[in-house]
């Protein structure tokens, strides 16, 4: 079953910023440009004056949508709040688009025509400037939380790994996001593509990820690194969201093994940016091992809560 074409105007690009002119100009800029008659929703997550009024004049320029929050209220719940707004303003189509990656008017043609499948969540393929491949389908590893390449994939039994979705740049119809509730603003920042990945395919959804549609991400332009290594955010948050992700998600059993297994987990994590980063800083040990901690709490009250939810099991 399909449902009507989606066209470019039923389309709203989401792009949520924390104060990055530059990166808008270089990168949403030629992307709005190629698809005239779709909406534009720039969410800007920092309020400093100097990049503020930056990117507000940006937006201006442009004729985009602004929605400048007075506070970080994170990736996940300024997604939803731009998704919102495009609804508002008539789409029936989203493309969530990092700040730092760009897209040209055939990938969005191909995503569109993809999210015509009720249900169906779509992501680009996603290149490094250089062309290497950066993201063309992810696996998480139900076992231990590890997460990796499709391509790497070995032997697997299907009920021990999940694919998953970036959320560097994806598509979802209006259907889909009312069906699942967008993204789950608890993570922050990191593991809310995840989250909403599971939820797609607990809802009987799909995941794709369309070759033809090539998205360039010029990777680490936004949180992800500092001048010297893996930033501390992106190790927080990673090692605290995979122990809220298990306790959200899945068996008391997982996630407690996947709670045992967190410092190791964690010091994989803080490696994804080379021993040598911490020569210059222990930044992103300290703030893993700070994730650890508040992601272990976290989990604890989940599945506690979670129990409580069941009552109690009486006989008969």
């Amino acid at each position: 079953m399909t449902t009507t074409p989606f066209t470019i105007a039923d389309l709203a690009i989401v792009v949520v910023t924390y104060g990055s002119p530059d990166l808008l100009r270089t990168h949403l800029a030629p992307t709005a440009a190629g698809l005239p008659g779709a909406t534009v929703v720039v969410v800007d997550n920092r309020r400093d004056d100097t990049s503020s009024e930056s990117i507000r004049g940006i937006v201006e320029e442009h004729g985009w949508i602004l929605m400048a929050n007075s506070r970080n209220v994170g990736f996940g719940a300024a997604v939803d709040a731009g998704v919102a707004r495009g609804r508002e303003l008539g789409a029936s189509c989203f493309l969530i688009l990092n700040p730092d990656a760009s897209i040209d008017r055939g990938g969005v043609l191909a995503l569109l025509k993809a999210c015509e499948e009720p249900l169906t969540l779509a992501s680009a393929s996603i290149r490094r400037p250089d062309g290497s491949v950066w993201f063309d389908g992810a696996d998480l590893h139900l076992k231990d939380g590890s997460t990796r390449s499709t391509r790497r994939r070995g032997p697997t039994a299907p009920d021990e790994v999940m694919e998953w979705l970036t959320g560097a740049c994806l598509m979802a119809s209006w259907e889909l996001w009312q069906t699942v509730g967008g993204f789950e603003p608890e993570y922050f920042l990191y593991w809310e593509d995840i989250d909403l990945s599971f939820r797609v395919l607990a809802a009987g959804g799909t995941l794709r990820v369309i070759q033809e549609a090539v998205a360039v991400h010029d990777v680490g332009g936004t949180q992800e690194r500092d001048s010297q290594g893996l930033s501390g955010a992106y190790c927080y948050y990673n090692s605290r969201n995979r122990l809220v992700f298990a306790a959200r998600n899945l068996d008391e059993a997982v996630a407690r093994r996947w709670m045992r297994s967190s410092l190791p987990a964690a010091w994989d994590i803080v490696l994804r940016g080379g021993r040598r980063q911490l020569l210059h800083s222990r930044t992103p040990l300290w703030s893993a091992l700070r994730g650890v901690r508040d992601g272990r709490r976290l989990a604890r009250a989940e599945l506690r809560r979670r129990a409580d939810a069941l009552g109690p099991v009486t006989d008969g």
